[in-house]
């Protein structure tokens, strides 16, 4: 999954990015609110952690512009706690905020319900025939047995099982897997996806050729 992440203080920008990709995510970044305005309007998120005091556009004009736009799921995070702040983050299109100081656990737990919901998937749990995708924990099983996969090749298979009969194109899956300083290979996806069917069942992906790649419904 890849996300944006608007933050103006540099030591928080750094670890919260770090932490985030250690967790699997594609992660860009911006400092300032009409950077982090560009990022959002001209690339496909699947979530946006924004923060509000931020120099040149703050949190509530980025927001308020991009709802004109998108509906990419957007997380506030600030160290304005006072109820009328949520409200209005709220009212001004935001899915869900978080008040500074935090718990690094409680906003990637936020994060990954955030991309559930815009999936349309209310559990932790994605199910495909015997193979169980665990998005809490990252771990895939099959038949109740766990099954050894790379950051990349869990990357793909849950966001292909996010989009579960959706026709997903190989652009869409470099966008929403790879951020804006990854050098990747074009072929890269068709290797991973390779890989999963060796381990998971050559049936559990469907190419539509021409088109991209498919978990059925």
């Amino acid at each position: 999954m890849r996300v944006l992440l608007v933050e103006d203080e540099p030591r928080l920008l750094r670890s919260l990015a770090q932490a985030l990709r250690e967790e699997g995510y594609a992660v860009d970044t911006a400092d300032a609110g009409d950077d982090g305005l560009y990022k959002a309007e001209n690339y496909d998120y699947d979530a946006i952690v924004l923060d509000i005091m931020l120099p040149r556009l703050d949190g509530w004009g980025v927001l308020d512009r991009l709802r004109q736009r998108k509906q990419t799921p957007v997380l506030m995070l600030t160290a304005r706690d006072a109820t009328r702040d949520r409200v209005r983050g709220l009212d001004t299109g935001a899915d869900d905020y978080l008040v500074k100081p935090f718990d690094l656990s409680e906003l990637l737990a936020r994060l990954r319900a955030l991309i559930r919901r815009a999936a349309g998937q209310a559990r932790s749990n994605v199910e495909v025939r015997d193979v169980v995708i665990d998005t809490r924990s990252r771990v895939v099983t099959r038949a109740g047995h766990p099954v050894a996969l790379t950051a990349r090749e869990y990357a793909i298979l849950e966001y292909l099982a996010l989009h579960r009969g959706e026709v997903v194109t190989r652009t869409a899956l470099y966008e929403h897997l790879f951020d804006e300083s990854d050098d990747t290979l074009s072929n890269l996806v068709d290797v991973h996806v390779f890989s999963i069917r060796k381990k998971l069942g050559a049936e559990l992906i469907a190419t539509r050729r021409g088109q991209g790649y498919c978990i059925e419904s």
